[in-house]
């Protein structure tokens, strides 16, 4: 079975944020640090490279496969601000119609900068979401 390559680490999340080069970004992520330090009551981690992960829950698949991955994070891309929203989001319908504008893949919330979406619905959604995945603990 092959290895996870993202793993949470003791790489600096404050000298990885810090290295964003658009200024935007990098000022949104601190942003997005704070709600999600906020949901969880935990630190920020580096999870690999670049996702900053926050809390940590245990899966396990039908496979017999498991591991240990992060309640919630992010990661800002080139294209956008990516948020793993780990409960998906097939019972959030009404906080996404109130979000503003993004798009999803299967757990994560594509934004191209905070200030296109609702930031107290942004937080609602992932304090949600982070009660739902402890459940799961």
């Amino acid at each position: 079975m092959a290895e996870l390559k993202t793993k949470k680490n003791e790489a600096s999340v404050d000298d990885f944020l810090n290295g964003i080069q658009d200024e935007q970004t990098r000022a949104d992520c601190f942003e997005i640090v704070k709600i999600m330090k906020q949901a969880t009551k935990a630190k920020p981690k580096m999870w690999g490279a670049s996702i900053v992960g926050f809390g940590e829950y245990r899966y396990k698949y039908a496979s017999g496969r498991e591991g240990d991955w992060m309640l919630t994070g992010f990661s800002p891309r080139k294209q956008n601000i990516t948020l793993y929203i780990m409960a998906g989001f097939d019972r959030y319908e009404p906080l996404l119609k109130k979000l503003g504008k993004y798009s999803t893949g299967k757990s994560c919330l594509y934004i191209k900068k905070l200030a296109d979406v609702d930031k107290k619905v942004l937080k609602e959604l992932v304090t949600e979401s982070v009660l739902v995945m402890s459940a799961t603990k």
